[in-house]
């Protein structure tokens, strides 16, 4: 982008001081019963409290005219101007058939003895203009988001307590979305997605029960559009540095009949990234229909994802990012040199293939159906369906036939056993299953039970679209073709009981079976052939206390078991008695809550102990292939600090701090061992003791100050310090991430004139000091052996730098 916008900022208003308030008042249903639990907010601040077993409440506000919003899954949210001291309300029951409650068997409610982050729907519409998911969610705490083409578009990743997304279980409405092969979640197949999401909910740690893979670190569940009584439109468009492009459109019927409500987003991106050639070109489709009915709600989802992306995951070669010893002083760094796709032509000439891309499409197909058999008791049903397509391509130089399966040709004299070619590595999969959820609510005790059914069929293949010298192979030719299938189910059970006022008790009990096969030929032409069978018991159990209607403490125990990836187990392929085993999570949690009209408050405790972790410690199989290695013990403990303030009018900040220490035991390292010619002579075996985890800084925070100097004009000042972090498990020096802290600037405009509900300017600068950073990076050791039998120790290393200052604007139009 090549104009930049310049800004006048304007005057803060004054304020005076308000008095405050106390307003009482009781929440019941149709039927005039008292309804305990409800959620009752003082509108835009932290203050909230909930009913008591009378369905009464209290809330006290220094607001002249305050509104209150009254909110209870399985009813309709209601919004209240205080008009007097006393405000009684009744909740309808037609709120039994919102959307909430398809994911209410496997939401944190507020009484839960866990650490979580809810993201509301506004929160959403004020994310910075073209962030991706990861992004979007890496200001909430213990978070850290990376980005391989260095502005936060295209393939980015999220950890969350050093935890990779293999790690963190993830759902939409309660459906699994993680890969169950691979474990991860790739949000390049789901551009824009956040446009139709009305909240998000990340839970820390173990968390509660859900569906799809274990939450070894966290768990993430979207929850989508609701129904909406009113019609809606909405057009957003973003433009930005690096040629970034997001233009979306939303509609939404409204309810149509009482009975029926469609919504539909089709969202476009593009972006040429600040590494070279990883350029984005992506779009999606969201449709929603709902039908309410006297007593149920049936629900279908498309989300449908299309993505071409330049390749950019093998990262910067540390060589071009820091001064190695044996350049001259006219060496300059290369901060956006990409490796992928480069290569040398017949005539010694370099050259750089574009078709060195990333192409994957993705639909899912979803269909939920929630019926309530009366006003304390519902049941929920879902069927799911995922395609997945894609594959990516790279141009590799001097490849042997052998590799391939080729036999050697003649050319006149010549045997020709290498050649260069374009080659395609595919992944067709399926993956289709079911979840079921029973809630139930009494006076004192509340209590859900469920669970699901998964199967994932995925095919893996090769093939060489185009060689120099191709010899006898034909065009479509596999030269590896594997299957893949997995086949998975649990069952939970959930039962929250106050046995006084004050005290909640929690237990959450669940069963995991899991089994998987793979079958057929790899990569490498070495059979594929494998079988494995799980089965985990994952209990957990917690407390907590209202100290008043302010104060909550909590204390929670958990456990989860993991099964290892398709790649832990391919990796030692050739090597049954190599196979990883699964691992194990006991998450001790306990915090503290305060709520006030200015002011929240949280600071959590966790302990997570890990048996048989599995992290890369270099060593090898019987076959030479790289494997990770379970080890016995490693630790992650901490604090989290989270906080909300409202400074003074207008003024608020927003913040949270993450303090940790995340260690191996007894680390043992293995790396490569040649001599004083290099040629290998084995595995150097080094005993290093207690060390750190990779990829777990010590010191993650987070802080939004943001003003609102009218309704119309918001600015918003964010800043984001991850601290130091080593990128492999020895705790060396030479293979460490620096600490960064990034600032951006955000400036929301809001307009409202009669011929829109809406128009919003969004303007942000991201890297605001135009700091110089890497947020990700891999690499590892090896050693050299000189003649007299000393060992000297090299690194390699691939870092992910991210762009400096760069701007990003959006426009929203809503009607």
């Amino acid at each position: 982008m090549k104009k930049f916008y310049a800004f006048v900022i304007v005057t803060m208003l004054s304020i005076s001081a308000i008095a405050q308030t106390t307003i009482n008042g009781r929440v019941t249903d149709e039927n005039g019963e008292a309804l305990v639990g409800v959620n009752v907010i003082i509108q835009n601040s932290y203050n909230g409290t909930i009913t008591d077993s009378d369905g009464d409440y209290s809330i006290s506000t220094k607001e002249t005219i305050p509104s209150l919003v009254f909110s209870y899954v399985g009813y309709k949210t209601q919004t209240v101007e205080v008009q007097g001291s006393t405000v009684n309300t009744t909740l309808s029951t037609v709120a039994v058939l919102t959307d909430e409650v398809i994911v209410s068997a496997i939401k944190a409610g507020n009484k839960a003895p866990i650490a979580y982050t809810n993201i509301t729907k506004a929160q959403l519409k004020e994310r910075p203009a073209a962030d991706d998911i990861p992004y979007m969610l890496s200001l909430t705490p213990s978070a850290v988001a990376t980005s391989e083409t260095g502005i936060g578009v295209g393939y980015t990743a999220l950890r969350i307590r050093g935890t990779d997304p293999t790690r963190i279980n993830v759902t939409i409405n309660g459906v699994p979305l993680n890969d169950p092969e691979s474990q991860g979640v790739f949000w390049v197949n789901m551009p824009d997605f956040t446009s139709s999401v009305d909240e998000v909910q990340i839970q820390r740690g173990v968390g509660t029960s859900t569906n799809g893979a274990a939450a070894f670190g966290a768990s993430i569940n979207f929850q989508t559009t609701s129904i909406n009584d009113q019609a809606s439109a909405r057009i957003e468009s973003t433009a930005g540095s690096f040629n970034t492009f997001v233009n979306s459109v939303n509609a939404s019927t409204g309810l149509l009949n009482d009975k029926f409500a469609f919504d539909v987003r089709y969202s476009k991106l593009q972006s040429d990234g600040y590494i070279d050639y990883a350029f984005s070109d992506h779009q999606s489709l969201y449709v929603s229909g709902s039908m309410l009915t006297n007593n149920g709600l049936l629900k279908m989802n498309l989300i449908y994802g299309d993505q071409k992306t330049g390749i950019s995951w093998w990262g910067v070669p540390q060589e071009m990012l820091f001064k190695p010893e044996w350049e001259g002083d006219d060496w300059e760094p290369n901060r956006t040199y990409n490796p992928a796709g480069e290569y040398t032509d017949e005539f010694g000439n370099t050259q750089y293939y574009e078709g060195q891309t990333d192409n994957y499409k993705q639909t899912h197909y979803q269909l939920f159906y929630s019926h309530a058999v009366n006003s304390q008791f519902n049941i929920n049903g879902a069927l799911h369906y995922t395609r997945g397509d894609g594959y990516y391509e790279q141009y590799k130089e001097d490849e042997a036939y052998a590799d391939y399966g080729w036999n050697p040709i003649m050319i006149g004299d010549a045997t020709i056993d290498e050649t260069d070619l374009i080659r395609q590595k595919w992944l067709e999969n399926d993956f289709y299953g079911f979840t079921a959820s029973a809630n139930y609510r009494g006076d004192n005790y509340s209590a859900s039970f469920g669970g699901g059914w998964n199967r994932y069929e995925g095919d893996h293949f090769g093939e060489v679209i185009w060689a120099r010298y191709a010899g006898t192979s034909e065009k479509g030719d596999r030269w590896y073709d594997n299957y893949g299938e997995k086949t998975y189910y649990n069952f939970f059970a959930k039962v929250n009981y106050r046995p006084t006022e004050a005290l909640n008790t929690f237990l959450d009990l669940q069963l995991r079976q899991i089994s998987y096969q793979m079958d057929g030929i790899d990569d490498d032409l070495l059979p594929l052939i494998q079988s494995h069978n799980f089965n985990f018991f994952n209990p957990k159990v917690g407390l907590s206390y209202d100290v008043n209607k302010q104060q909550q403490a909590y204390f929670s125990v958990g456990v989860s078991n993991r099964e290892p990836t398709r790649t832990n187990f391919k990796d030692a392929k050739g090597d049954a008695m190599s196979y990883p085993k699964a691992e194990r999570l006991i998450d001790f949690e306990t915090g503290y809550n305060y709520r006030s009209s200015n002011l929240s408050a949280s600071v959590n405790f966790f302990y997570m102990l890990y048996d048989d972790q599995l992290v890369p410690t270099g060593e090898k199989n019987n076959v030479g292939a790289d494997i990770m290695t379970n080890v016995k013990d490693s630790y992650r403990t901490g604090v989290e600090f989270v906080f909300g303030a409202k400074i003074i009018e207008g003024l608020n900040w927003d913040g949270n701090l993450s303090l940790s220490a995340n260690k191996i035991k007894d680390f043992v390292e293995y790396s490569s061992l040649s001599d004083e010619n290099w040629n290998p002579i084995g595995q150097k075996v080094t005993e290093l003791g207690t060390t750190d985890i990779a990829y777990s800084p010590d010191v993650i925070s987070s802080s939004i100050l943001s003003y609102a100097f009218n309704s119309n004009v918001k600015m918003s000042w964010i800043t984001k310090y991850v601290g130091e972090q080593f990128f492999d498990n020895t705790s060396s020096s030479d293979r460490m991430l620096d600490a960064y802290l990034i600032n951006n600037l955000k400036i929301d405009v809001s307009l409202f004139p009669q011929f829109a509900k809406r128009i919003g300017l969004q303007v942000m600068v991201n890297n605001l000091m135009d700091v110089e950073y890497e947020n990700n990076a891999y690499g590892g050791n090896y050693y050299q052996r000189d003649a007299s039998g000393v060992d000297t120790e090299y690194t390699w290393a691939y870092y992910y730098p991210q762009a400096g200052r760069h701007f990003m604007t959006k426009l929203v139009l809503e009607f």
